[in-house]
């Protein structure tokens, strides 16, 4: 028998898991009670994008699932803390004792989903980056009660299917990747608000600088090349005046509140068209792909 992965939920981000799965060799199957989404045809586009071949089976819920070939379950349902805590009561119910469960949200620690559940020690936080196909990076976060042994399996079961994981050792809210990402939102929706420099600048300003150097070598690394002393003299200028707002800016406010959300609107930061949107997601396919083979050479 050979053990298996279980993703539930066949949107947008488990049909990525499920191709990372499947294209590492693994035995995939996927929850998805919704008739109307072709889950199947969802994995096989990201596996042909990600270049590899796989396949998945999809069932409609937790009761149809061949339980005892599930080593690794991920939860992908939306975010809602009350579904996702439904979900792995559920699932601590049904699955084999040395099955290790796993969450992919990005905002409630594992720890909150857990709650009450006898065998948290099992359970850990596992977050993908969309498209989660193509990008390479995994955050395995350890919750309150998560054992070193289930992080250590998950890191090394990512490892194995040519994904890159950081191990977060306390479950705090954004986890690692993310809480620097806003850092930088903020202080770039900051300077938009401030009318410093146009959103074209700003995208530009990371994209053709330091983020084209992070392919190289990450903050810290990239310090260590360029010099800590440098930095450290520039951050005793810089560091006070940065935004240390604790809400979302008027730039962002504004958008949302006038229901300008982006592509899936028409108007965000950008106005936008379906060519204009097309032209785009190809291209940033496109890079990612290009990025991916980078990275892994």
């Amino acid at each position: 028998m050979t053990d298996g992965a279980l993703i539930i939920g066949g949107g947008t981000m488990g049909c990525g898991i499920a191709a990372v799965f499947a294209g590492g060799g693994w035995p995939v199957t996927v929850v998805e009670p919704d008739p109307a989404r072709d889950v199947a045809a969802g994995v096989r586009a990201c596996l042909a994008e990600r270049e590899v071949s796989g396949d998945c089976a999809v069932v409609p819920g937790l009761y149809a699932v061949d339980w005892a070939r599930i080593a690794l379950v991920v939860e992908c349902v939306p975010e809602a803390l009350a579904l996702k805590r439904d979900v792995f009561a559920a699932v601590e119910a049904l699955a084999r004792a040395d099955a290790i469960i796993a969450s992919n949200s990005s905002s409630f620690p594992v720890s909150a989903i857990g709650e009450g559940l006898v065998t948290q020690a099992r359970m850990a936080g596992l977050h993908f980056f969309m498209p989660a196909h193509l990008v390479p990076l995994v955050e395995v976060i350890s919750g309150a009660a998560t054992a070193q042994e289930t992080a250590a399996r998950l890191c090394d079961v990512m490892t194995a299917l040519a994904m890159r994981p950081v191990h977060v050792k306390k479950d705090i809210p954004g986890f690692l990747a993310n809480r620097m990402q806003h850092a930088l939102m903020r202080e770039a929706l900051s300077l938009a608000d401030q009318g410093i420099a146009s959103p074209e600048d700003i995208d530009a300003a990371v994209q053709f600088g330091f983020g084209m150097r992070f392919m190289g070598a990450g903050p810290l690394l990239q310090k260590d090349l360029s010099g800590i002393d440098i930095h450290h003299a520039a951050a005793t200028t810089i560091y006070p005046d940065l935004c240390n707002d604790t809400a979302p800016c008027d730039f962002m406010r504004e958008r949302v509140e006038a229901g300008d959300f982006g592509v899936k609107t028409g108007r965000g930061f950008y106005a936008w068209t379906a060519d204009t949107i097309a032209a785009r997601k190809a291209r940033y396919g496109a890079s990612l792909r290009e990025a991916l083979r980078v990275l892994r050479g």
